[in-house]
């Protein structure tokens, strides 16, 4: 669905709960019954005769803020042991990756407004609404809302005051909320001033792909961010390992009742400083928790089974060909990873390594942000 679509059906208190972008489905749901036991049988690999980049180019130094991801096969999508995988990251296919450079970190609010003030760029959630443009999403006939509300704007998190029995009714906890930006997170009463090494929230697609254009990046793909959030944990459930106890101590994340109360034993109800937190094997922080990120990957439902029935080795898949998601059929959306702060065991346990959502382009919301990456061959033409 459409952000203006969105919009629009939320202000006009007609709104629909089949949204998948802001959805954290219930891990306990038992996975896509189109995944059957033959399906997680390691299939027999051919066209494997090709190396990967593994260590950096010689003569390279590393950008300021990245690191260096070596080049690596592995096996993106969910582990055997994850009891809380959910259908569309199954079944789990090889990937062979070559090296690339990416940032330790979130984008955050400091860097992001360097950007802003060199190039006077103005986010999809800041922009004036176009209705003429807005009702050719909409079906024939629908009347314009009134111009108190056809305001830029865009989704916030609110708590609930009691115990919600449907958690798959995501209005109880989201909100449009008029002037809220990434210079007003919370609303337009809201600041990011002391909030510098806060990651940058309320980022649609094209926005990334504005700074990406500006820094000489670009967005990872799925399965590169994959890959650099395991680290070394190439078989575990968590960038640190399957020991979900430690979930407090290593991520932003809710703890507690979802959404009535946060205990915010990890320190934070809401986004974290980057940095708070242990990095991963590779020296990346924030792989799980505090924003989701946005990656290049166009989401397809079928995409995991598609290519799993190929049995081969995929090098540096760049997701699937065309958008595609069973729930809408009409949404073009791209993959976002890593989880949020609301993600929590009981409603949503994205803060898994192989977690993935799926995110329309014009989409912005509060717990939404991106890092970028460099890879070879964008340094050897001088990108970077």
């Amino acid at each position: 669905m459409k952000y203006h679509q969105f919009q629009f059906k939320y202000l006009a208190t007609t709104f629909s709960i089949v949204l998948f972008f802001v959805a954290c489905h219930d891990p306990k749901k038992k996975v896509d019954e189109k995944v059957t036991e033959s399906a997680h049988k390691e299939p027999d690999i051919e066209n494997t005769d090709f190396t990967v980049i593994e260590t950096m180019p010689v003569g390279v130094d590393t950008p300021k803020g990245m690191v260096w991801i070596p080049g690596a096969m592995f096996k993106q999508g969910a582990v055997d042991q994850d009891a809380m995988a959910m259908g569309h990251e199954k079944p789990s296919f090889q990937v062979a990756i070559d090296g690339f450079f990416m940032d330790e970190t979130e984008v955050t609010n400091a860097q992001f407004e360097k950007f802003v003030k060199e190039t006077g760029y103005i986010t999809v959630a800041e922009r004036e609404i176009d209705w003429e443009e807005m009702k050719k999403q909409l079906p024939a006939g629908t009347p314009k809302p009134h111009d108190s509300i056809m305001q830029p704007g865009s989704l916030t998190f609110k708590k609930s005051k009691s115990s919600v029995p449907n958690l798959y009714d995501f209005s109880q906890w989201w909100q449009w909320t008029i002037g809220a930006n990434w210079k007003h997170p919370e609303g337009p009463n809201s600041s990011i001033k002391g909030k510098e090494k806060h990651p940058v929230v309320h980022i649609a697609y094209e926005d990334a792909m504005a700074y990406c254009e500006w820094a000489g990046r670009r967005l990872p793909t799925e399965a590169e961010w994959e890959l650099a959030a395991r680290g070394n944990q190439k078989d575990k459930i968590f960038f640190w390992g399957d020991d979900l106890s430690l979930l407090g101590k290593q991520a932003n994340t809710w703890e507690g009742e979802f959404p009535v109360m946060n205990t915010q034993q990890d320190g934070f109800e809401r986004r974290a400083p980057v940095k708070s937190y242990p990095p991963n094997d590779f020296g990346l922080y924030d792989m799980a928790g505090n924003v989701w990120e946005w990656t290049g990957d166009w989401y397809n439902t079928n995409y995991y089974n598609e290519v799993f029935s190929k049995k081969q080795v995929l090098k540096n898949p760049q997701g699937a060909s065309t958008p595609f998601n069973e729930r809408d059929p009409y949404a073009k959306e791209k993959v976002m990873k890593g989880g949020s702060f609301l993600c929590s065991e009981s409603y949503c346990a994205s803060y898994r390594v192989s977690a993935r959502m799926a995110t329309s382009l014009d989409s912005s919301l509060e717990h939404l942000g991106f890092r970028t990456v460099v890879s070879a061959d964008m340094i050897e033409s001088g990108k970077k």
